[in-house]
C-alpha cells in the first residue's frame, strides 16, 4: 500500500515538473498569454496549457516521462490517455484552440522537450519519441540539455550493478 502512494506521488511530482518545464520552453519559443488550466480546474479535458503565438491559441497536452522504463530501456511511445482525440476536439472547441502536445523527457541528468501539433499523430494513441529524436515528427525545443535538481526521487529505474549494459548514464 506505502508503496503505490509513493508512485502515485512520484508521478505526480514529474507531472507537474513536466508542467514547470514546458511553460519555460513556451517563453523561450516566444509564446504569449501561457496559462496553466490546471489553476483554474484539475484534469481540463485533454489540455494542461493554454498559449498563444502569432495570432494563433493552443491547447498543449503535457506529457512528461522518464526517459527510460524501469527495466533500463528507453520509453519510446508517450501514450496520450484514453479519448485523447475526443477530448482534444471538445478542449479545441471551448478554447477555439489547436490541440497539440509537449513529450518532456527526462534522465538522471538531461532533459528533451519536444512539441506537435495533434493532427501530426494521425490518430495514434501515443507520442513516438523516437520519430521526435529524429526531427521526423514535430519540433525539438530543448534536446539534452543539462538539469541542476535531484533526480533520484522521479526515477523509475530500478537498481542495476554498474557494469551491466542496461545501466543508464547521462
Amino acid at each position: 500500500m506505502e508503496a503505490s502512494k509513493k508512485e502515485a506521488a512520484r508521478k505526480k511530482s514529474l507531472g507537474e515538473l513536466g508542467e514547470l518545464f514546458a511553460i519555460k520552453a513556451l517563453v523561450d519559443e516566444e509564446f504569449d498569454e501561457i496559462r496553466n488550466l490546471n489553476d483554474d480546474k484539475m484534469n481540463e479535458a485533454f489540455a494542461d496549457l493554454l498559449c498563444k503565438k502569432d495570432g494563433e491559441t493552443y491547447i498543449v497536452s503535457v506529457k512528461a516521462r522518464n526517459k527510460f522504463q524501469k527495466n533500463g530501456t528507453e520509453n519510446k511511445r508517450y501514450n496520450l490517455g484514453s479519448n485523447a482525440y475526443e477530448k482534444a476536439a471538445f478542449a479545441e472547441k471551448k478554447y477555439g484552440a489547436t490541440a497539440c502536445w509537449m513529450a518532456i523527457q527526462f534522465d538522471k541528468n538531461l532533459f528533451s522537450i519536444y512539441f506537435g501539433s495533434l493532427l501530426e499523430l494521425k490518430r495514434g494513441n501515443a507520442i513516438p519519441i523516437d520519430k521526435c529524436q529524429k526531427g521526423e515528427i514535430g519540433k525539438i525545443f530543448v534536446k539534452n540539455k543539462r538539469h541542476y535538481f535531484d533526480f533520484d526521487f522521479y526515477t523509475n529505474q530500478i537498481s542495476v550493478p554498474v557494469d551491466s549494459p542496461l545501466r543508464y548514464h547521462a
